[in-house]
């Protein structure tokens, strides 16, 4: 077993300067030596705290492959945050163009933040759009694993974050909340297993770590997928209950057709990219909810941090306190 102050892997995050991405680059800082941490982020200037610390500061762009040919030079093991976007075939295609400048820059490990729709181990299948490009970079993954030799990777599925709400609560606005929330669900269950983004980045950091710190870890996850979710999985009717908690007010959900649900003009705009809207297909978020794709219960996470993952509840609280 190594010590941390013993390590010698470089290891990189990219994107490193978005919610998940800010929030490991965090506890990595935390948890390894700065001059063993590379970050790797469109906006170098979010990271000045960490460059000063020490670490390796580099600008790339996922759009941009210019950008990601030197990226990962002297990387040993990268963190490759998914791409943000609703869509499919581009998002898959970004993803892959990433890991195949990461391989031939000599990452000989990847570990891949991939989304909870699909629960923990081998479950390859998801009726929501939003978890296809996932499931295709988790199989190009595998693929790259059996092509080269001495390149491994683990799938991190992390668990709807209650930051998220909005999307799946028709743009649900705590400081001027609706009366009504109208989305294609009648609220029952399965639920969703809610996360603070925070505690999937910190997390992360520390499964990151302690894969580095033993070699039992690492055979163990090697090839595998595991779940960072929270410790309870709420029905979207209790946790627009909740919501009417924090905000004081009564809500009530609304179900409507796939078509109403994107055609509201607070959904919509939100999710068009490149001059496509994706709400409709977002819509197929709560037909996963209905098979219960995102309400498996993890206790990896709750392993991790040494405590009890924060509630759905006292997240979104601070979350308003946050905004009055």
């Amino acid at each position: 077993m190594n010590s941390i102050a013993d390590t010698t892997e470089q290891v990189g995050v990219f994107p490193a300067s978005g919610g998940i991405g800010g929030s490991t680059v965090k506890y990595l800082l935390r948890q390894l030596p700065p001059q063993h941490l590379t970050f790797i982020a469109r906006n170098p200037a979010k990271l000045n705290d960490a460059k000063s610390r020490g670490a390796t500061v580099r600008v790339a762009d996922y759009d941009k492959n210019e950008t990601l040919e030197q990226a990962f030079e002297g990387i040993d093991i990268l963190f490759l945050i998914s791409y943000a976007s609703a869509e499919h075939e581009h998002r898959t295609e970004r993803h892959k163009t990433a890991i195949n400048f990461a391989i031939r820059s000599g990452v000989k490990y990847i570990f891949y933040g991939s989304l909870g729709f699909a629960g923990s181990g081998d479950h390859q299948h998801s009726v929501a759009h939003v978890m296809q490009p996932h499931l295709d970079t988790e199989r190009y993954l595998k693929e790259c694993a059996d092509i080269h030799t001495g390149f491994g990777y683990t799938v991190i599925r992390e668990g709807l974050y209650t930051e998220s709400f909005p999307l799946y609560t028709a743009f649900f606005d705590l400081k001027n909340p609706a009366k009504e929330i109208r989305i294609p669900h009648n609220g029952s269950g399965p639920g969703i297993s809610w996360v603070k983004r925070e505690e999937l980045g910190e997390g992360t950091a520390s499964f990151i770590t302690r894969w580095i710190k033993n070699q039992e870890t690492r055979v163990a996850y090697l090839s595998q997928t595991v779940l960072l979710s929270g410790s309870q999985a709420l029905t979207l009717q209790e946790s627009v209950d909740i919501l009417a908690k924090v905000v004081n007010q009564p809500v009530r959900i609304c179900q409507c057709s796939d078509d109403e649900f994107a055609d509201q003009p607070q959904v919509s705009p939100n999710f068009v990219y490149r001059g496509i809207n994706y709400s409709k297909a977002w819509a197929s978020s709560f037909e996963g909810f209905r098979k219960g794709e995102a309400a498996e219960v993890s206790p990896l996470l709750k392993d991790l941090l040494g405590r009890e993952p924060e509630d759905f509840k006292t997240t979104v609280a601070n979350m308003l306190q946050r905004l009055v």
